[in-house]
């Protein structure tokens, strides 16, 4: 009992983060309608509350499943952003409506991937 106490007490000091602890936050919801919209997210660490730069994402896909239409998708390429925890994309919104945006990331010191998605709204 008094072993099961102490490795307690004993694991509370030590925090790791998990995948859970970051969140992709849009920079806006509403982007034009029509060739080379861009987009921009921000990484943040929930903890903290502060943004999260140099993360690595490598999986995007933006689609219209808020309107019901998953399987209508759009490419999505990185552009440049010059803010710290700040993602940029363009994108080609065919449709005005709804857009999902999934995305993945590495963080640096963090073994798990983060993912997150955010709705967007196109209008013309």
């Amino acid at each position: 009992m008094l072993l099961a106490g102490i490795l307690i007490a004993g694991s509370a000091t030590v925090s790791f983060a998990a995948s859970k602890d970051y969140e992709f936050q849009p920079v806006s919801t509403d982007v034009k309608q029509g060739e080379g919209s861009l987009i921009s997210v921000r990484l943040i660490d929930k903890r903290t509350g502060k943004p999260v730069p140099d993360a690595v994402i490598f999986t995007t896909r933006m689609d219209m499943a808020p309107e019901g239409m998953e399987m209508m998708t759009t490419p999505v390429v990185t552009a440049t952003s010059s803010e710290p925890g700040i993602y940029a994309f363009k994108t080609d919104f065919t449709m005005a409506g709804g857009w999902r945006f999934k995305l993945a990331a590495k963080v640096q010191g963090e073994p798990d991937t983060v993912q997150g998605e955010i709705v967007l709204k196109a209008a013309p």
